[in-house]
């Protein structure tokens, strides 16, 4: 640590005695760790010790051991994340345990084992602490906190004046200025009776969050026209800074004062400046703040009145009525009280204490169904609106809800919409019923009392249960032989032998499958499934055509038995809807029904599918009973398949039963559709990829416990799956890659796909940016752009956005579209990023520079579709939001699945732009980078580590991580305000409500 930097004695801060001969630093003071903050004199050390600020920080959350695995971790958030962790469960297994029933014990602070760090926040075992200590981690994080309280302290003038007491601002300059570089100055003036100071001035890195492992050249200088300073006089001290990259540069100038005497000190001034496009950054700057929001205040003691239902053709046909299932009393109240820790330690003890089973497997899934639905409540709460004001249209009242065609809120046709007057003046509750919904606006029925003209109202949308209830009916149906749905069995493999090539042969309907060995495979797997058979998986990675393997397995079907009947389902309406088209180029309209439920928005339907619906005046509707089991092949959402049970279509009359895209849905939607229909001789076929995005659930109680596990993900895991035995007979991966160049495809191939995946698509289009000025290696069609932006928030919404990344995007986007030699229309082109603010501030810049046809959104909006080139922004600059992240599942860091989804859309370019000091902190994103650096892709400042180190990238290591994180996650919380507080709720607004109609 460098003696000019601080004026403070590096060994007497820590409360050492002082080993340097002829020292003239400061000794009188002491460093305190807990709170990094400088006490000087040292005497004030013990006063400090007794302020809030650090008693808050010492009475930090009770840490508990792990008595299996031999760790200590803060109660908050993150011993469930480890008995949830893979590390936890190989512990337990090897001692023949259930992982949800080891037991923590409480570790104390300091003991013969154990010692707690207060830098890392961390408890470290006895005989490792010396290690510890010595780190390279331990190092840096306590020069860290050491450097932000010396520069703390060294901003203050001691009797020496500089100017630009709150540092040092170039603004926002061009790159074109920025490379031509930019001066200003800093004013250094003595008063009258100061000694003669000897003055020397450096630059040095600044401390912006990361831990930075070694120093690039700084694009900051400085030189000094003469070195002493007399009483009375005012030196000019040029500053310059010089860059070739957008983004935010922030470094410290530090200038050393010696007198004569012998007294030194130093005086820091931030310097700052962001590089980058001024009208882009006026235009996406934070206009107020963020600030919570309050909830609108809601009466619940007032009489209700209704408006009118939607007509209702479907109910009269129902002969199985869907349960109330309603979250019961005591789970409900445990999870209306104490902390979210509290709440969390108590529905794990009394719900989640046993193994699950085929006897728990109703009741375990249940309770997390009830748990999802008491966070979905909680979120929809934050759309509710106050003082609004509602049009009259005849008999219904429409209202606009900023937010609504992107879900947030989701409401749909029959969903129910509650009113009571802003003023309080009316002692009613209108009960509303939602008849239309179009873009922003809602069409509302309310009772005949209701006054719109002149008078303004409280909105509260109320959850659509009907959903959740349809998932409640399938958990409490019987099925004839539960064993091979739920946890199949070894004999129960779908096929007796593996088949060979001698196999009888097969004319397809599609040629190109002739081409594709596994979609072979995968297609005469399907037509020789045995009856009573466990599941069939067809594991298909991105762009192997998983959609097409099903259509064509369908057709087969339907061509060698002319009895056969079959229910092809999908999580989503627009996944439904692609299995359909494909279809519908063979089957006529008295042949296939596209089931669509009666909440649907006619005008989501593609036009070629309306004649294989039943579209009534309002809405959709089914046909009677027997005219639906004439159908050869009925289409629809898993969530919307109880149709079937429900209107009374008996057991065993769907011969097969395909889920597709099912590793999006989670296992009560996909029994939905399975467990209430099938019979022990239907044929069941999911197809999908555990390795890209699960479903969306929005409670962190219930992700941890296995609702974000799919069906299919978690048969995979049963010995009947197993990777030796059970491929060929129970499971079929699809290879042939028909997506994206092999650049792009080679990482993610090494990391998720065994590099089993082959590079199979069109060379004209794959190909079509080699050579493109917007390459960073002209034969290298992935580029990583690094920039160290800034990460803002604003108004009420909790998102974060990043200005300066939102800005590289629109620049990218521009000179593709200019680019006349690499043609590209603006539809072929998609922008991913994480975070809901960032897609609506790139939509904004996109829009005002007229390029409105490049659609941006999430990756769960991407997943499935593909661009020929694809634009990331990783958003995230600060890594003290990872932890945020890696608790409720957000962002890239930390989240594999999600980064798999994101690089694999892309078919010809790969833009990724990001702060590099951020993502290397995650395993999969370091050895990305690594990747792309080294084939010459990169853009920016380099790399900050050695790019030829292996990457420790085993499971070991990610479950430190993650528990690292959670750990992290769990002191954050701890520090938080008890009222108020809705982190979740928070977290919740980047994701959409699931569409599960």
């Amino acid at each position: 640590m460098s003696q000019v930097l601080f004026s403070y004695c590096p060994q007497t801060l820590y409360g050492e005695g002082c080993t340097y001969p002829d020292c003239t630093l400061i000794h009188d003071a002491k460093y305190c760790k807990l709170c990094a903050v400088i006490c000087e004199p040292a005497s004030a050390y013990e006063s400090h010790c007794t302020t809030n600020a650090h008693i808050k920080l010492r009475n930090r959350p009770h840490w508990l051991h792990c008595p299996i695995c031999n760790v200590s971790l803060p109660t908050p958030g993150s011993w469930s994340s480890h008995v949830n962790g893979r590390a936890h469960q190989r512990c337990a297994v090897k001692r023949g345990l259930h992982p949800s029933l080891v037991k923590p014990v409480e570790p104390p602070r300091e003991s013969s084992q154990l010692r707690y760090c207060e830098t890392c926040e961390l408890t470290v075992a006895f005989d490792a602490w010396t290690a510890h200590r010595g780190g390279k981690s331990h190092r840096l994080r306590e020069q860290h906190a050491l450097f932000r309280a010396s520069i703390g302290r060294a901003t203050q003038d001691r009797g020496v004046s500089v100017s630009h007491e709150d540092g040092l601002d170039f603004g926002i300059v061009s790159l074109a200025v920025a490379k031509a570089g930019v001066n200003a100055e800093v004013v250094i003036t003595t008063s009258t009776t100061s000694p003669v100071y000897e003055v020397l001035a450096s630059i040095h890195s600044g401390v912006t969050g990361k831990l930075r492992s070694k120093k690039i050249k700084s694009p900051f200088s400085t030189a000094l026209d003469r070195n002493d300073v007399p009483p009375g006089y005012s030196l000019s001290l040029p500053i310059r800074f010089t860059g070739l990259n957008r983004g935010r540069y922030e470094e410290h100038l530090v200038i050393a004062f010696q007198a004569v005497n012998g007294a030194s000190f130093v005086i820091v001034r931030r310097l700052r400046v962001t590089v980058g496009d001024a009208a882009d950054h006026e235009s996406l700057k934070p206009v107020t703040p963020y600030i919570r929001s309050r909830r609108v205040q809601w009466r619940k003691d007032l009489p209700t009145v209704s408006g009118e239902r939607p007509s209702s053709f479907l109910a009269a046909q129902y002969i199985r009525k869907l349960p109330e299932a309603r979250i019961p009393v005591e789970l409900g109240d445990i999870l209306k009280s104490g902390t979210p820790q509290d709440v969390e330690t108590r529905i794990r003890e009394k719900y989640f204490s046993e193994p699950l089973s085929l006897a728990t497997h109703a009741s375990h899934f249940a309770n997390l169904l009830w748990i999802e639905e008491d966070r979905m409540v909680e979120d929809l709460r934050r759309y509710d609106m106050s003082d609004v004001i509602f049009t009259r249209e005849g008999r219904l009242h429409s209202l606009r809800v900023p937010g609504l065609a992107e879900k947030r809120p989701s409401v749909m046709i029959g969903d129910v919409i509650n009113v009571q007057a802003a003023n309080g003046a009316d002692e009613r509750t209108y009960k509303g019923f939602v008849h239309d919904v179009y873009m922003e606006t809602v069409r509302v029925s309310f009772h005949e009392s209701f006054k719109a003209e002149g008078r303004r109202y409280n909105v509260s949308f109320q959850l659509n249960r009907i959903p959740l209830r349809r998932q409640h009916q399938a958990l409490d149906t019987s099925a004839p032989d539960p064993q091979r749905l739920l946890f199949p069995l070894p004999g129960q493999q779908g096929l007796g032998r593996a088949l060979g090539r001698d196999e009888q042969p097969v004319t397809f309907f599609n040629p190109l499958i002739a081409t594709n060995p596994a979609q072979t495979l995968a297609v005469k797997s399907i037509l020789q499934l045995r009856p009573g058979a466990a599941p069939f998986v067809v594991f298909g990675p991105p762009g192997t055509g998983k959609t097409v393997t099903d259509v064509e397995a369908i057709l087969q079907i339907l061509d060698r038995d002319k009895d056969a009947k079959i229910l092809a389902c999908a999580p989503s309406n627009s996944a439904a809807d692609i299995i359909a088209l494909r279809l519908s180029a063979t089957f006529t309209t008295a042949e296939m029904f596209r089931a669509n439920a009666p909440s649907r928005d006619p005008r989501s339907v593609p036009e070629a599918l309306e004649p294989y619906t039943l579209h009534l005046t309002y809405r959709y509707g089914f046909p009677p009973l027997e005219d639906l089991k004439k159908f050869r092949v009925i289409v629809s959402t898993c969530g919307n398949a109880s149709f079937a049970y429900n209107v009374g279509i008996e057991r065993g009359h769907f011969s097969y039963i395909f889920v597709d895209e099912a590793g999006q849905a989670t296992e009560p939607e996909v029994l939905t559709a399975i467990k209430t229909m099938s019979s022990k001789d239907t044929r069941i076929v999911l197809s999908g990829d555990p390795k890209q995005l699960g479903p969306i659930i929005r409670s962190s109680i219930a992700r941890e416990q296995g609702l974000g596990v799919s069906y299919m993900e978690r048969l995979l895991e049963r010995p009947v799956y197993d990777a030796q035995t059970g491929r060929g007979l129970s499971w079929v991966k699809l290879l042939q890659n028909y997506r994206s160049h092999e650049a792009i495809l080679h990482y993610p191939n090494e990391k998720f796909y065994d590099n089993e995946l082959q590079v199979c698509g069109a060379h004209g289009t794959v190909n079509s940016f080699l050579g493109s000025s917007q390459l960073a290696s002209p034969e290298f069609p992935v580029v990583f752009h690094a920039l160290a932006g800034h990460n803002d928030r604003e108004s009420t919404s909790p998102s974060y956005f990043n200005i300066d990344e939102a800005s590289e995007v629109k620049a990218y986007v521009q000179a593709l579209l200019a680019d006349r030699q690499y043609f590209i229309q603006a539809k072929d082109i998609g922008v991913i990023t994480p975070y809901h603010a960032q897609v609506r501030k790139i939509r904004k810049l996109l829009r005002d520079a007229d390029i409105p046809d490049v659609d941006v959104g999430s990756v769960e909006i991407f997943q499935g579709q593909e661009r020929r080139a694809i634009i990331l922004s990783t958003v995230r600059s600060s890594a003290d939001l990872l932890a945020y992240d890696a608790k409720f599942t957000l962002g890239f860091v930390s989240n594999p699945r999600r980064f798999n989804v994101a690089i694999t859309r892309a078919q010809a370019l790969l833009i990724v732009i990001g702060d590099p000091g951020i993502l290397c902190l995650d395993p999969i994103w370091r050895g990305f980078l690594n990747y792309v650096y080294l084939h010459g892709g990169w853009r920016g400042d380099p790399p900050t580590w050695d790019v030829n180190v292996p990457v420790r990238d085993d499971a070991d290591y990610f479950d430190e991580l993650q528990e690292a994180l959670a750990a992290e996650m769990g002191v954050f919380m701890s520090r938080l305000p008890s009222e108020g507080e809705d982190l979740e709720g928070d977290a919740n607004v980047e994701r959409e409500f699931q569409e599960t109609e």
